[in-house]
Order: C-alpha cells, then structure tokens, then sequence
C-alpha cells in the first residue's frame, strides 16, 4: 500500500474524526481570495495555497513543475501534468504536512501564508470544462425508468447492456456548489391538455451522479484502448444533475435531453484523486451478456463510495432523501471512456463524465425524486409536515459523498444548491 494511502498517518494540521479531507485526501481545487484565483488544496477545515508552497520552496525537489500551473484560476494546466509529476506533488505534500514533519509546522511566517481557513476563501468552478457527457450506466434507475414509462417487462432498451448510453450535454450551465438555480421555463404537455403550454417546470428533479474529469487528450481519430484508459481519468467530483422531467418528457422524442437539462448542473468544488481513492476499488455488477472485447474491463474497476442526498425546506434542518453508492454502476468509467473515444472522438484536458443517476436495489436508495416519487404517485412527507413528489422552489438539494474502510475514510465536501423561482 501506498504511504498517501495508509490510515495510521496523522497530519500535524487538526483533522476532527470523521472529516472529509484527512491527510490522505488532498484534493485539488481553486480557491480565490482578495489576492486572486489559485490552485489549493485541504487538510481539514484549512486550505492549502499551492501556489505559495511553491513560491517558498517547499516544492523545489520536483522536476518538471512551473509556477504558471499554481497560478491559474482551472485546474487544467496542473491536471495535465505528466502522472508522475502529480503523483510526485502529492507525496510531497503528504510529507509536509505529516505529523512528524517540523520543516512547515516550525516556520509561523510561512505556514500562515500557506494555509488559510476554509471560511476565509471562495471556492470557484476547478476546471475549465470543454465538453460534458452525460451517461446513463445505473441498471436499477434505468429499469425504474423504464418500468414508469414503457413496458415493466422490457423496461431496459434493446441496447443498454451492450454500451454505455449517453449524450453530449452542454459544459456552460455547470456551476460550483453553491450556485443558486432558477426554476426553469419551457415547453410542457399536461396529460389532459391536447396542446403544450409555456409554463415553469412543475416536476424539477434532482440526479445523484458522480464525474470523473479527463487530464490529457486523444488526437482526433486515434481511440482509447480500455486498457489504457485510467492513464486519462485524473479524478472525480459529486454531481447534481438537474433536471425538468416535464420539460424533457415533451422534447426528449426523437434526439433525446434538451432543455430539460442544460439549465443547470452543480458539481462539488474539491477534485478526488483516483490516487486517493484506490483504496475503495471494488468489483462491480457482472455483465450478462458478455461485453464486445473493446469493453472488457478486468480487475476491480468501481468505487466503493457512499453517496447521500439531502433536502432543505427553506428555514428548516435538512432530512435525508436516499442513500445509495457509486458501486452499483453498470457500466464503469473505464468502459465509458474507451466507448466514448472508440470512432476516434477526441478528449481533452478537462472534460467532464457524468455517470448518470445512481440508484441502488431497494427505494432508500433511489437516485433522484421521480423514482422515489415513483412518477409522482407517493408522496414524501418532511419533518416539517410539508409534502413532497419533485422539488419545491425555495427548497436546497444537498448532495454528499466518501469512501471509508478500515479506518480511513476519503469524502468529497458537499454539491449544493439552492432552487429559486423561475424568472
């Protein structure tokens, strides 16, 4: 096991039991402060100003870094490093910041220049997303979907164990946590109506997904063997997919998601390093029928990764929607990525992969509020005794993330977002 991987390591920075960001993290983000927009990262509830780590010598061992990388407000240009030199920075870090290391810890000017509490910064969308694809690789909300809108006995289309199915979405309208979204306005068919109306969305939903963001690109035309694939994945982050099921039911025939997604889309600030997360690999669904060779992917290639959604009636405590797990994938990022590029699509540094909704087996686990709603057929009732089928303007949707085992324990911070009515 790698030493950034081993849970009896401690950080000299206080880490309160249970948090999201232990020495054995280090995520990637950008922060800004009154200085401006740099590449950071955590230990705690303090950030790490990696731009002035570097500018006071504490990355001076490593080759190949400049500081234009640090000092960038996307993490594309550090991301898109060579492994070796991103894996290099992390080791390094990691010893700086250990619990037996005094070089920092000792040095008051220098440490108080390099980490700043959290509530002291802003954090920023951290990549400059070019492209977005968003796929659709959980079997449970793929057969609830199916089951609530076609036939319950071939609720699956005749394609979707034999790709991963997805589309190309639209990389503007994806936004940091705590980014507030407008109920969006368009086109909707009521049942009863014999004509579409414009009206605002009245069944807003929310999508438990995860992405993962690519850090090198493909030349046009040259496919990713599936074998290679984890050299392009640098890491992942939550996110919330939103989306406007009467909208996109009217529209969705015959190209697919339109409007009723491209509004809006919340991603958590921090990025996880597939580095840190190797500990959690863990095997996933079998596959029947068997995948075409270009597909096949060996070895534990999902994530063991608890994922919860919370909701926020304005002025009141949050109550858990679900619970579900990045484990329950079909079709993983590896088999995503190598389909996506197969007809020689080009990737970049950057680009965002959406998983897609993620349910598990039983209703608590249900990755979005048509599927617990059941269509809007069941109701759910808050704390307060307000009702819920979709989303309510005012309300805030919160979603969470990490993988714990054997006493160590990786999160992803929080993806939320708060809805207001429509313009």
């Amino acid at each position: 096991m790698n030493k950034t991987n081993n849970a009896s390591y401690t950080s000299w920075i206080t880490v309160p039991a249970g948090h999201d960001f232990p020495i054995q993290n280090l995520p990637y983000g950008i922060i800004k402060t009154a200085a401006k927009a740099r590449v950071a990262s955590r230990i705690g509830d303090n950030t790490i100003d990696m731009l002035a780590l570097f500018e006071l010598g504490y990355l001076s061992d490593i080759k190949g870094i400049t500081r234009d990388i640090f000092d960038s407000p996307y993490l594309n240009d550090f991301i898109a490093s060579e492994k070796e030199i991103t894996r290099a920075i992390r080791q390094s870090m990691f010893d700086l910041f250990e619990s037996s290391n005094s070089r920092l810890r000792e040095n008051p000017i220098h440490r108080d220049k390099i980490l700043i509490p959290i509530d002291k910064v802003e954090m920023l969308l951290p990549v400059k997303i070019g492209d977005y694809t968003d796929f659709y690789s959980s079997i449970e909300h793929a057969t609830n979907v199916g089951m609530m809108f076609r036939d319950p006995e071939n609720a699956l289309f005749p394609n979707w164990k034999h790709l991963p199915v997805g589309y190309h979405g639209r990389s503007s309208s994806i936004v940091v946590s705590g980014t507030n979204i407008h109920r969006p306005k368009g086109q909707i068919k009521p049942n009863d109506a014999e004509k579409p109306v414009f009206s605002a969305s009245r069944l807003l939903d929310f999508e438990l997904e995860m992405a993962f963001i690519t850090s090198k690109g493909n030349p046009l035309g040259e496919p990713i063997p599936i074998e290679k694939t984890e050299d392009y994945i640098f890491g992942m982050v939550l996110f919330n997919d939103l989306s406007a099921r009467d909208i996109q039911k009217w529209e969705y025939v015959p190209l697919g998601p339109f409007l009723g997604k491209n509004f809006g889309s919340v991603i958590s600030p921090w990025v996880v390093t597939m580095d840190a997360l190797e500990p959690f690999r863990t095997n996933g669904p079998k596959q029947e029928p068997e995948v075409l060779p270009y597909l096949k992917s060996e070895g534990a290639r999902n994530y063991d990764i608890n994922l919860e959604v919370f909701l926020q009636p304005e002025s009141k405590e949050p109550f858990k929607l679900c619970h579900s797990n990045f484990k329950y994938m079909y079709w993983n990022m590896n088999q995503q990525l190598a389909h996506q590029t197969v007809n020689g699509c080009n990737v970049n540094v950057g680009d965002m992969y959406a998983s897609g909704t993620i349910s598990g087996p039983t209703p608590d686990s249900y990755g979005s509020m048509l599927e617990l709603s059941w269509q809007g057929t069941k109701t759910i009732i808050a704390p307060d005794g307000t009702e819920r089928k979709f989303i309510a303007d005012n309300d805030t949707v919160i979603i969470k993330g990490y993988a714990e085992k054997n006493d160590l324990r990786i999160g992803f911070g929080e993806a939320v977002t708060k809805i207001l009515p429509a313009k």
